[in-house]
């Protein structure tokens, strides 16, 4: 058995290793490449996948094969987040000096760092390989996409689009690699033979990420918090949580988890997240829900990214046609209360506050069980009440009076950098 095994690991550590080697060659090859080189191939990158009938059949064939999130959000996150992610870097300098400081007697050189070693998530396949490859391409470097394996046939089809986009501009197929066959085994091995890992997934994957070897910038966790005070305008903040909260069937990290009510406008909000599709779990409902999300303290992948209705049936009750999205009303944070963590799900918790700073203390014990470091927002008119939290949270980034799943990444409404 001892043999078998060491034989497998080697047989992977093999066939890793060609394909870093033709990364590699690849990436050689351009290491000369101009600005205007490394612009146009980007943009033929993006055009490939982003044109409105490329787009639409990769936004099906996403949702076929890996059975997560809707078309409508497959179809933005393809068509419109790679097009702002293109533009976001086009005019940013990425090839030689890209920064003098003659005060300091400085001159900053943008050099590439090699083959970089990709990691992508089953719940956003359609948008991160683009992203990370075009980001990849922009430095002069080649990249090897290691997809989720329910979503290796679409990573694929978009890899293959962009060799194809690069071979007519004139550069290397191989500056775009992806595992055919995805594996942890495989994942791992890129990981340890490439030089800079992206990791975008669950924990464990981006734990390992960190474990590598090789450096690596990673994001999992995110358990985005949400505040609604008493000056916000109330049906913006509703319809901007509804659309957030089921953008792409709450497959992004960013969603909103927990959505806290300044006890002032409580009763009145809840009304407008009723009448914008919400559903109000009663407590026999509740535990219903926790039992179908949360098996063995993980989440249920089975649960991930469908539609109420379809986790309601999970859960062994119903729901009223058109009804969107859960509401948990929850006051405790930590493992004991699990809706207050990061549930991947078309489910919010509902907290009650009794002012700003008692907001300001649920959302940071709510992300001290998890997501700390990541985003919160906050939907207000009070610039005090804004920067009151901003300065507070022990988050990253905070949105003001915009849907957090759409915006916390960058979008064309506001100035974040398109990640």
């Amino acid at each position: 058995m001892a043999t078998i095994e060491r034989t497998a690991e080697l047989d992977v550590a093999d066939e890793v290793a060609a394909l870093v080697a033709r990364s590699r060659a690849a990436q050689v090859q351009i290491e000369n490449a101009t600005q205007e080189q490394v612009d146009l191939w980007i943009r033929g990158m993006v055009y490939a996948v982003a044109r409105e009938d490329v787009a639409e059949e990769i936004a099906r064939r996403t949702v076929e094969e890996t059975q997560l999130g809707n078309y409508d959000g497959k179809y933005l996150k393809i068509f419109r987040k790679t097009r702002a992610a293109l533009m976001d870097i086009i005019n940013d300098k990425s090839v030689g000096v890209i920064e003098e400081l003659p005060e300091r007697q400085i001159v900053r050189i943008a050099k590439p760092v090699g083959v970089i070693g990709a990691l992508s998530p089953s719940t956003n396949p359609e948008a991160t390989p683009v992203i990370k490859a075009i980001n990849a391409v922009k430095g002069r470097n080649s990249i090897i996409v290691c997809p989720h394996p329910r979503a290796k046939m679409i990573n694929k089809q978009i890899c293959y689009r962009m060799r194809e986009a690069l071979v007519k501009l004139g550069a290397p197929a191989d500056l775009v690699i992806a595992i055919e066959q995805p594996s942890v085994d495989k994942t791992n091995e890129v990981m340890k033979q490439c030089d800079r890992v992206l990791a975008t997934g669950g924990g464990p994957m981006v734990m390992a990420a960190y474990s590598s070897g090789t450096p690596a910038l990673g994001v999992g966790v995110g358990n985005a918090v949400i505040t609604v005070d008493e000056t916000a305008d109330l049906d913006d903040a509703a319809d901007k949580i509804r659309r957030s909260k089921t953008l792409d069937l709450a497959a992004s990290c960013s969603s909103d988890n927990s959505v806290i009510l300044l006890d002032a406008i409580y009763d009145a909000m809840l009304i407008k997240l009723v009448h914008q599709g919400g559903y109000v779990v009663n407590a026999e409902e509740k535990a219903k829900l926790q039992a179908v999300i949360w098996e063995d303290d993980h989440i249920n992948a089975k649960v991930v990214a469908q539609d109420a209705e379809k986790i309601a049936g999970m859960a062994g009750f119903s729901i009223p046609e058109g009804k969107l999205f859960f509401i948990v009303p929850e006051t405790g944070t930590g493992p004991d209360h699990p809706f207050s963590g990061e549930k991947m799900t078309v489910t919010m918790a509902l907290y009650r506050a009794r002012d700003i700073d008692h907001a300001i203390e649920l959302t940071n014990a709510i992300q001290a069980y998890q997501g700390q470091g990541h985003s919160c927002g906050i939907y207000s008119t009070s610039d005090e009440n804004i920067m009151k939290l901003a300065m507070a949270t022990k988050t990253s980034r905070v949105m003001v009076n915009q849907p957090q799943a759409a915006s916390n990444s960058g979008n064309l409404w506001n100035g974040m950098r398109q990640t």
